[in-house]
């Protein structure tokens, strides 16, 4: 790696530690010219699958976007940010998981909807509201009873880690 600073093409790694959760690796580097030190982070790349629009236009999974989108929806609400993180974490594990080379944007968004469901009701029904385009009151109270209705998330999100434990086990 080149030195940020002198841009000296030689450089050793000082310190390595993992990092977020052990999806990243810090690394702490000095220039062997100019002795300056920087940190770097390492990431695995992945290859996530492209979203099929509903128009069936085609676009790569944008992480930002995603976390944008819901930090839209989690605004002014008392949600820490890292449940917010471990939401996007689960959700990009998901499309890891997937398989697939393409999903439909529509999938991606029900699966949001439903981590938005389980950190806070109020910036699901934001999200919903958008992203199912109500266009009057009796569609936010019909949301509101089917949220009200459904089991709680934290009961789904258990019977969903029961089976994905069960199929490592299995194979």
């Amino acid at each position: 790696m080149h030195c940020p600073f002198c841009e000296a093409p030689d450089t050793k790694v000082v310190d390595s530690r993992l990092f977020g959760e052990g999806a990243q690796v810090r690394r702490r580097r000095e220039c062997l010219s100019c002795h300056e030190r920087f940190t770097t982070f390492e990431t695995a790349e992945l290859n996530l699958p492209r979203l099929i629009k509903q128009d069936g236009s085609r676009e790569p999974f944008d992480a930002a976007k995603l976390a944008a989108g819901m930090q839209r929806a989690l605004e002014k609400r008392p949600v820490p940010t890292e449940d917010l993180e471990e939401a996007l974490h689960r959700i990009r594990r998901r499309l890891l998981r997937s398989g697939e080379r393409e999903i439909p944007s529509r999938q991606l968004g029900e699966w949001v909807m439903e981590a938005l469901r389980g950190l806070d009701q109020v910036a699901y029904v934001r999200f919903a509201s958008v992203y199912r385009k109500f266009e009057h009151v009796n569609a936010f109270r019909e949301e509101i009873d089917r949220l009200e209705k459904a089991p709680p998330p934290e009961l789904s999100r258990r019977q969903l880690d029961l089976l994905e434990n069960g199929e490592e086990g299995g194979e």
